[in-house]
């Protein structure tokens, strides 16, 4: 029974976590940037990504918890920002490529349920795929920084306020959990997720 949870929760998260960092190494490595490829950082083995706190022992607490949410979070990809041709832009083009991995893998576990959704160790591994990704991706938009979303508004910002702006890093992560202590985070989500979960019925119906 533990196996079989761990299958159905394991899965879907190691991937989760993994693909997102390559997708941010494998654009960034794209637009002039090879950090990440010298690093051997652009393989789907797990095992280059894999943070065993964050990608393991809080995601898998949280699940069994019941907590009502996923989080994690996997080694971040080097990214050498100098490197890139265009700073500014690539640099969101590189953010955006982690929650738009977790997009499309959210789209492929909704795939997997609609063809073997009678399966009895799919239909619960396809769910907890959507739903992780899905939290992925919305929080990792949220921009606070060091989460991708905050690269998107760093892009977009005039360069003495995106200097101000970022100042804020070093205290991000501290930032981001008092705000999911405090529910904030749980209220800008949960509407999104809810949404999502709706869609994804809609769609199997």
């Amino acid at each position: 029974m533990f196996l079989e949870k761990l299958m159905v929760f394991g899965i879907p998260a190691v991937l989760a976590v993994t693909v997102h960092e390559v997708a941010h190494g494998w654009v960034a490595n794209k637009l002039g940037d090879s950090t990440a490829a010298q690093l051997g950082r652009l393989s789907l083995n797990p095992l280059r990504h894999v943070d065993p706190i964050g990608t393991v022992v809080v995601p898998l607490t949280l699940y069994l918890l019941n907590a009502g949410f996923l989080f994690g979070w996997a080694k971040p990809v080097p990214v050498n920002w100098r490197n890139l041709r265009h700073v500014r832009r690539d640099m969101a083009l590189v953010a955006v490529a982690g929650p738009f991995s977790n997009l499309l893998m959210l789209l492929g576990w909704l795939l997997a349920l609609m063809v073997f959704g009678e399966h009895r160790l799919v239909v619960p591994m396809s769910w907890t795929g959507i739903f992780f990704n899905a939290t992925i991706m919305l929080l990792n938009l949220l921009p606070i920084p060091p989460l991708d979303g905050s690269r998107i508004v760093t892009s977009l910002l005039p360069a003495r306020a995106a200097v101000r702006y970022n100042k804020m890093e070093p205290f991000g992560i501290v930032i981001l959990l008092v705000l999911m202590a405090t529910g904030v985070v749980g209220a800008i989500l949960i509407p999104g997720l809810h949404g999502i979960e709706q869609l994804a019925r809609a769609l199997l119906r």
